[in-house]
């Protein structure tokens, strides 16, 4: 809203001043002040849509409602029926002699500006517990500023009329029920109507309601309540009632509390829930892949046809769900670890992909001796795997599932556990080591061969000679000759001369004509100092003839 100043010349009166509009739905009031000064003055108004406030000339029309008014506020309800334009409005004062001038006007759109009136209330109490009615805030006007009913929640705000009262605020539905009372207690409340995201209305006049006593019936049903896990719902309940009873399981969707009125004829019985004799009912068959929100009730029935309902329990199925540990599968490569997981309930379970699922994959070294510290590993697929293994190793597995969105986590899965494949470097490093260790010893082992082969080619050419002397030195002086480098016995100082005396028909054989034999002397090693009758005798002694 705006206020903007136009100046008309007038002289004696004053233009009014402060002026503001109040809307509660479709109600229009326009407020002012003025300062008197004794002299009997009237008001009128004037309005201009935006739509014709455009033009250099601004086209006002009287505001209906809002002629010649004695007091400091008037009712323009009448004279708006478009709800989203913009309005512009203006007032003065006026005698029967004068004018005064238009005060600043008042820019508005209703829409924006307009509060939600509280909701019409009717109340029953019975049997402990308060019955509310409600009806929108415009449920009776031909003109509404809200269309939409349906788009109205109510929060009531309930007291016990004492003194020292604790105020308690919930939301209600449209027809409700107030339960957790005290019997025989007067209560007050006020209800307010509010459009979610978008504004508060008003509270409600206060209305006082005393309760009654409550009537225990063993034929209800109590202590009802919804077990859900991987979106299979089931309802609990107990019976104290002693006699034969048949139960039947109603629902009812959400969204049609939220329509004014009777609603006790739009609750439907759950498939395979009607007329049971035992106390649990499976209604996963009214859930679909995309649930809402339900209410549920337990109707019994006695052998006499008398009835009696349990207290109605809200189901958000993501909400109200377990969620329950996915299953692992785990299989091995020969660097990798890869990790197989299904998620709860089957992969056909559908309704679970509402959570937008991620698992948290926790995997260690499993040995005897001790359990290491286990590593963690989030993911979105249900695929994981894990690298850096070591070999011939237990690793273990286990997983859990979680929503980041609905804050829900399962469970971990059981533990699998898989032996990693052996290093199939290790058989090749054995292998060369092995290879080269063989050759090593091999290249040892014909150095040996070697030395010893040469060493025995050696001692056989010293001791056993291939090539043995002439027969005629074999014996020398009676001793047979062995060796022609080792000697058999210290060296003696006796000193032989060997003749040999050829015949002469062994020079004609050997020697031509002409040629003449060479003197052979040899020295047979063994040198004589004795004196020289010794030597002379000893030398006509060793004279052989050949």
């Amino acid at each position: 809203m705006r206020f903007k100043s136009v100046c008309h010349g007038h002289a004696n009166l004053e233009s009014p001043q402060d002026i503001e509009v109040y809307i509660v739905n479709t109600n229009f009031t326009l407020r002012w002040n003025y300062s008197e000064d004794g002299t009997p003055v009237v008001f009128s108004a004037q309005y201009c849509c935006s739509e014709d406030c455009q033009s250099s000339e601004m086209e006002w029309k009287k505001l209906a409602g809002c002629q010649n008014v004695t007091g400091t506020r008037c009712d323009f309800s009448s004279a708006i029926t478009e709800y989203d334009i913009e309005y512009y409005v203006r007032l003065r004062a006026e005698t029967r002699e004068d004018k005064s001038p238009w005060s600043s006007y008042f820019e508005m759109i209703p829409s924006e500006m307009a509060e939600i009136g509280p909701p019409e209330i009717e109340l029953q109490s019975t049997n402990g517990v308060i019955k509310i009615k409600l009806s929108p805030p415009e449920a009776n006007q031909a003109q509404k500023m809200w269309i939409d009913d349906l788009s109205f929640k109510y929060n009531v705000v309930i007291w016990e009329n004492s003194s020292n009262a604790e105020l308690r605020k919930q939301s209600i539905f449209p027809t409700d029920t107030i339960r957790d009372l005290a019997p025989e207690t007067t209560y007050c409340l006020k209800v307010q109507a509010y459009r979610p995201l978008e504004k508060e209305g008003l509270f409600s006049p206060v209305h006082c309601i005393k309760t009654t006593r409550k009537v225990k019936d063993l034929l209800c049903p109590t202590n009802v309540r919804v077990s859900a896990l991987n979106m299979k719902f089931h309802l609990h309940w107990k019976s104290q009632y002693k006699g034969s009873v048949r139960y039947t399981v109603q629902y009812l969707l959400a969204f049609i509390k939220n329509i004014p009125g009777d609603q006790s004829k739009k609750w439907l019985s759950v498939p395979g829930c009607e007329n049971i004799t035992n106390t649990k009912c499976n209604f996963t068959s009214i859930i679909p892949p995309s649930p809402g929100l339900y209410y549920l009730r337990v109707q019994a029935m006695s052998e006499y046809n008398r009835s009696c309902l349990s207290y109605e329990v809200k189901v958000d199925p993501l909400i109200t769900n377990e969620i329950g540990p996915p299953d692992v599968k785990v299989d091995v490569s020969d660097v990798l670890l890869h990790i197989q997981i299904s998620p709860p309930g089957g992969s056909e379970n559908e309704a679970l992909r509402n959570y937008g699922l991620s698992y948290r994959v926790l995997y260690w070294k499993n040995s005897s001796n001790n359990e290491e510290e286990a590593k963690m590993k989030v993911v979105k697929q249900r695929i994981a795997t894990v690298s850096d293994l070591t070999p011939a190793t237990f690793y273990c597995v286990k997983a859990q599932a979680f929503s980041e969105t609905y804050n829900k986590s399962s469970p971990f899965s059981k533990e699998e556990c898989i032996l990693t494949p052996r290093d199939k470097m290790l058989p090749l490093i054995i292998l060369a080591t092995f290879l080269g260790a063989l050759i090593a010893i091999l290249v040892v082992a014909v150095l040996i061969i070697f030395v010893l082969y040469q060493a025995y080619n050696k001692i056989k050419y010293v001791f056993f000679p291939s090539c043995h002397p002439p027969s005629n030195i074999e014996d020398v002086g009676g001793q047979p000759f062995s060796s022609p480098y080792l000697l058999t016995e210290e060296p003696t100082e006796n000193f032989c001369i060997i003749e040999s005396i050829i015949t002469e028909e062994t020079k004609q054989t050997d020697f031509g004509e002409g040629q003449h034999p060479k003197p052979c002397s040899r020295d047979s090693g063994n040198y004589s100092y004795d004196d020289d009758d010794n030597s002379g005798s000893k030398a006509s002694e060793g004279k052989e003839i050949v």
